[in-house]
């Protein structure tokens, strides 16, 4: 007898630009205030965090520029697509964020967002540097290399 999990679509939306655009110094898990529908949308896919970026207001880190797209099935109380949500981290991962993102260079970028097996929206979230233009072309040189040994494996 199978056992029957509502949260068996695995969700994983990952920014692909980010990874691209910066190098990762570090990775935090923060959970996501969300509100009504955005959950919902969030199961169905409809996210793109490609112009979504981490920023703190006090002691508190939110993002800006998500976009969860409407609910189809809800009514008129439907959410913002693109409000500012708060993400949750443990007071000491904010405060060393914090201390690391006043740094010149330095940005928090959001990585991915996923379901957990709680069927809880989590993100991760990167402490990065930008790349200069020819890392971006060394990263380039490695993906084409990658593909082509790919392609003679078969």
């Amino acid at each position: 007898m199978a056992k029957n999990n509502k949260f068996d679509k695995i969700i994983n939306i990952r920014n692909k630009k980010a990874s691209f655009e910066f190098e990762f110094l570090d990775k935090y898990k923060a959970g996501i205030v969300l509100r009504g529908t955005e959950i919902k949308s969030i199961r169905e896919g409809k996210v793109s965090l490609t112009e979504a970026y981490c920023y703190f207001r006090g002691e508190e880190l939110f993002i800006k520029q998500m976009h969860i797209a409407p609910y189809s099935l809800a009514s008129h109380f439907n959410h913002d697509p693109v409000r500012e949500r708060k993400l949750l981290l443990q007071k000491q991962e904010l405060r060393k964020l914090q201390n690391k993102f006043s740094e010149k260079g330095l940005s928090i970028v959001p990585v991915r967002i996923f379901i957990n097996d709680r069927g809880l929206a989590k993100m991760e979230v990167a402490l990065a540097k930008g790349k200069k233009t020819h890392d971006k072309r060394q990263s380039i040189k490695e993906k084409d290399a990658k593909r082509d040994l790919q392609r003679m494996a078969f």
